[in-house]
């Protein structure tokens, strides 16, 4: 089993998307007309295009109305919101520009702050997950702001924020990483806990609960092998960090700077896929999946 697509993309395109806009609510970069337009429509495609990714994960995606009406609770609903408010509030920014070649500072201020809320919300749907120890810290929020805040000024040209921010993005991750491995164990969580039935002594799966597979098992149980993970780590390492950072410290050029976004969404995509598989849901106590890849 491997994580939906759909969730990879929406969490990887729309933070970069966010990130752009970002950047771009900041009068960075200061253009107008024309190539304001090209840069807004490069944010908007990636933030609009990661939302609507997200719709094919529900399992009712008819009903996604229905995430914008329990913002009180939901951090879903909150993203929802804060999305929506975002894009109307940047658009009309974003038109004073192209259009009117005339730059509405506050606007763009109060659009970029949102920008960097609608991230944070993102983050939080799955840092709040107490059955997800490895999500839940606070190492979760700093990588999605910081990737966002990173490949936002990677695309929209602003290599000196870039560069430390993709660097400090990088070890964020590394960090993740080392102290994710071991917070499932340290959490405490065994099958004991999985079942409730730990008061009654020793607690061991006899067979599985059932022969087929289900929702759970295929949105949250994941397989993983070590050496699949330490590969794919590497590549994301090297890719989404690295070498990024190499070619945006050569002498400028527009051949440098593609092959760097390039290379950067392609670690991105590499990072979200190992945030989803390596998730070790608690569910997969119960289900006799705990740590099965990392055997």
């Amino acid at each position: 089993m491997h994580p939906a697509p759909s969730v990879i993309i929406f969490t990887s395109f729309s933070g970069l998307g966010f990130g752009m806009l970002f950047w771009l609510g900041l009068g960075m970069p200061g253009s107008t007309g024309f190539t304001a337009f090209v840069f807004f429509t490069v944010a908007y495609l990636l933030a609009v295009g990661g939302l609507l990714a997200s719709t094919f994960h529900l399992g009712h995606p008819e009903r996604f109305f229905r995430a914008f009406t329990q913002w009180r609770t939901s951090w879903l609903s909150r993203e929802a919101w804060t999305s929506v408010v975002t894009l109307f509030l940047m658009a009309a920014y974003g038109a004073g520009l192209v259009f009117l070649g005339t730059r509405y500072a506050l606007l763009g201020v109060i659009g970029a702050a949102l920008s960097m809320l609608t991230v944070f919300t993102t983050a939080m749907i799955y840092t709040q997950m107490k059955t997800v120890p490895r999500w839940r810290h606070w190492t979760t929020p700093a990588l999605f702001l910081t990737l966002s805040l990173g490949g936002g000024a990677l695309l929209a040209g602003q290599v000196r924020f870039a560069l430390p921010l993709l660097a400090i993005a990088g070890t964020l991750q590394l960090l993740a990483w080392i102290g994710g491995d071991k917070r499932l164990i340290q959490s405490g969580s065994n099958i004991a806990t999985a079942t409730g039935l730990g008061n009654l002594g020793t607690v061991r799966a006899f067979e599985p609960p059932h022969t087929g597979t289900n929702y759970l098992l295929r949105e949250m149980v994941y397989v993983v092998a070590r050496k699949h993970a330490t590969r794919l780590r590497l590549i994301a390492l090297v890719f989404g960090f690295g070498l990024p950072i190499v070619l945006l410290s050569l002498p400028f050029s527009h051949i440098w700077a593609l092959l760097a976004v390039l290379s950067h969404v392609a670690g991105l995509l590499a990072l979200r896929w190992l945030f989803f598989a390596e998730a070790e849901h608690v569910v997969g106590l119960y289900y006799g999946r705990r740590d099965a890849g990392r055997a």
